[in-house]
This record gives C-alpha cells, structure tokens and sequence, in this order.
C-alpha cells in the first residue's frame, strides 16, 4: 500500500504536469494576467505623485491600475492610493518594491498582487528581495494575520504550519512580473542595481524571457524604459521576446505619451502598454488650471462660459489629459475626451469651491457636515456616478465629504484626499 508520502508526491506530480500542459499544449490560456488588458495604468503613492480631481473619468478607459513606485513608497501610503483607486473603475494591482508595503489591509484592498524579479540586475534584485519577503511574511505578516483572525490560540507547531501555508498560498496567488530594465538613470535601475554592463541585447533578452517563463514561470515580461522612450531598440527586443513566449504576458513602459509610440511597440510585440508619468502630470496640470479658473471665473460660470474659458487658458491637444488619453489604442479623439474632462473638472471645482464657502462657519461637526450634503447634487456627482456605482454612500460623495472636512478643519474619518491634486 502507498504512503501518505508517495500519495502526495504522485498527486503533486500530476498537478504540475496539468500546469504545464495547461501553458504549452491545450488550447486554453490558463495565465491568470487578462489577455484584454492591452493598457495598464501605473499609479504611484509617493506623496508628490497626486490623483486628478475626477480621475475615474480617465481610469474607465484603461485595463487596469498598477500601484506602486520605486521612490518613498510605504505600507500606509499604500494603503491610502488603494483606498482610493482600487476598483474605482477598474482592478487594482499592487506591486511592491519593498516588503513593509504589503500589509494586510493592502491585500484585502488590492484584487493583484505583483511581486517585482529583475532578470537584469544584481543577485539582490531577485534572490536577495524575495527572500526577504518570504521571511517577512513568515515571521511578521504571516504570524500577525494569524493572531488577528484565531479566537484561540493553536499551538505553536500548528500555528507555524498555517504561517508556512499563509506564506506559500500568498505567492502562489501572486503574479510575478520579470523586469528587464533599460534605462540606466532610472530609479528602478539604482534600485536594482543595473549597469552598462548589465543591459541587454534582443537575443539575450529574449533568452532571459524564456527562463522567465519555462523556469521561473513568470506571469509577466517587463520591459522597462521607465520615464523614457526606447524606440528602435525597444522595439527590436520586443520583436525577439514576444516570438520567445507562449505564456507569459509580455509589457512594456516607459515614455509613452502619443498614440504613436503606443501603436509602435504594440506592432512590435508587447500585449499591453504600462502609463504612468503622464497620468500623475494630469493632476499637476489641472491643480493650475482650476486655481486659475476660481480667479478668473465666477462660480455660477455656465457650461459654455467654462469651455470657452479653457479653449482661451490651455491648448487641449498638448495637454497631458489628451496624451494619457491618445495612449489608449480603443479610444477614438483623446483630445475631444480631454476638453470634456477638464471643463468637467473646472465645473466641479467652481461648486466645490462655492459649497465650501456657504457651509464655513454654519457647519462644526461630521454629522452637520453629512446632514448638509444630503439631498445635495455635489460637485463632479453627476460625472463620476455616470462611471461608478452610485447611491447615498457613493464615492463622489465620499470624495467631497473628504474635501470638505480637510477644508473646513472638521475632526471626522475621510477618504486619504491629500492625494488628490486640488485637495
């Protein structure tokens, strides 16, 4: 008769031969990364790093929102962009490139979890990193997640067992995005610790990817020009990777701000596109235009007074808002979409700016504050509930009970809006 040893071992066999037919014979994609995503958008937390007013709007049109940085990145202010983003319209990934960003509200919040390996870079980047992010989560998440969900405690042998399975589940779920990284004066080649000698010619690029995928089984291949754009170089190691996977999504990121360069590296291979610079420069670029418009502009200004008041303050077409939209491939006119984003944004900031003044002094405490805005249409309502789920407890609701409890120096629970960028 087997052992319960042998059992386990033919039954774990069998699974991996299951997984691997499932990659490389029957006519099923068994890749847990959706094939539709051909745009991904890459929101970083750093404080500098701000949402638009009404960002939902712009996110509609993407696949999916990637959170994450390379740069003054922490669990909380983690936690806070996906309190934001997440699901607000589409699934929210998030990718850690330090161990304490993941925390246990962070993988509740986030419907990804991505875990960074550079093909590239230093024994660190990939052994060195995910060794300790397995060790973090055996002996602190692991072990903490535990404590919180027990009414009783278990023994300490039982107890390390469920951490060892906590620990493993968690990776297994995980998607696992191969790096190779291209642009040396970013800070993800610093972080890694990428040099010249380290950059990569298509050919061994491309046999980096196979070892992502046949060895590594990496859910995604990144290619990484971070803040630049590679071009003909780019162009020809995505030639020679994509003819190398059968599996693995293949992305690339870095400089895309037209639809131009979006459609060249899609032609050349990648099954997504990864924006992330231009997003953020929508929020830097509004914050200045609608500062200058409750100068300018009275709060009872019309739609019509709004549009013509933009077409004479910002060239639409060379705005940031009309290239994040020009880099998504399905989306017809991105400059006629950015005008009515930003007139849509003045308006709500011209009535935000109106409600805030007639509440000051006539509202002290959360449930005045509540009882103030019921019944109310609010600022940007209309827009974002044409985007999101709306109802009395509705994000723009939320959104502009946050906005005013920080304006009006109210002691009260909010959402995080100091990463919005007119908060």
């Amino acid at each position: 008769m087997p052992s319960i040893d042998d059992i386990a071992t033919t039954f774990e066999s069998a699974t991996r031969t299951l997984s691997l037919a499932g990659r490389t014979v029957l006519p099923v994609d068994t890749n847990p990364v959706p094939a539709a995503w051909d745009h991904v958008t890459k929101i970083d937390p750093e404080e500098d790093k701000k949402l638009p007013l009404l960002f939902p709007l712009y996110l509609q049109h993407t696949g999916a929102l990637e959170v994450g940085g390379s740069k003054d990145v922490t669990g909380q202010n983690t936690e806070e962009t996906l309190e934001l983003v997440a699901g607000r319209p589409r699934p929210a990934i998030q990718e850690p490139s330090g161990v304490r960003q993941v925390t246990e509200r962070t993988r509740e919040q986030a419907d990804y979890f991505a875990v960074p390996q550079v093909l590239n870079g230093d024994t660190e980047a990939i052994v060195g990193t995910l060794g300790s992010g397995i060790e973090y989560l055996r002996e602190e998440l692991g072990p903490s997640y535990l404590e919180d969900k027990l009414p009783i405690p278990l023994g300490d042998g039982l107890e390390r067992r469920i951490v060892s399975l906590f620990s493993a589940w968690t990776l297994q779920e995980a998607v696992f995005e191969a790096y190779i990284i291209m642009n040396l004066d970013s800070a993800a080649a610093r972080e890694a610790s990428v040099t010249e000698d380290d950059l990569l010619s298509p050919r061994a690029a491309k046999q980096r990817a196979m070892v992502a995928e046949t060895v590594l089984e990496s859910e995604i291949v990144y290619l990484e020009y971070s803040g630049t754009f590679g071009g003909e170089e780019a162009e020809a190691i995505l030639e020679d990777v994509s003819e190398a996977l059968s599996w693995s999504r293949l992305w690339y990121g870095g400089g895309l701000d037209s639809r131009e360069n979006v459609q060249a590296v899609l032609e050349a291979g990648a099954d997504a596109v990864v924006v992330g610079n231009v997003f953020h420069e929508i929020a830097d670029e509004e914050a200045e235009l609608c500062a200058d418009a409750v100068e300018e502009l009275s709060p009872d200004a019309t739609r019509s007074d709004v549009e013509d008041w933009v077409s004479t303050a910002i060239d639409v077409e060379e705005s940031s808002a009309a290239e994040y939209l020009s880099t998504i491939p399905s989306l017809s006119n991105p400059t006629a979409r950015a005008r009515e984003y930003l007139v849509a944004t003045i308006e709500a900031t011209l009535a935000f700016e109106e409600l805030a003044g007639a509440l000051e002094g006539e509202v002290t405490t959360a449930d005045e504050l509540q009882t103030a805005l019921d019944d109310r249409e609010l600022p940007g309502e209309v827009e974002l509930d044409s985007v999101l789920d709306g109802g009395p407890e509705s994000f723009p609701r939320e959104l502009v009970f946050g906005l005013l409890v920080d304006r009006l120096d109210i002691d009260a629970d909010r959402l995080p809006v100091e990463h919005i960028s007119v908060a």
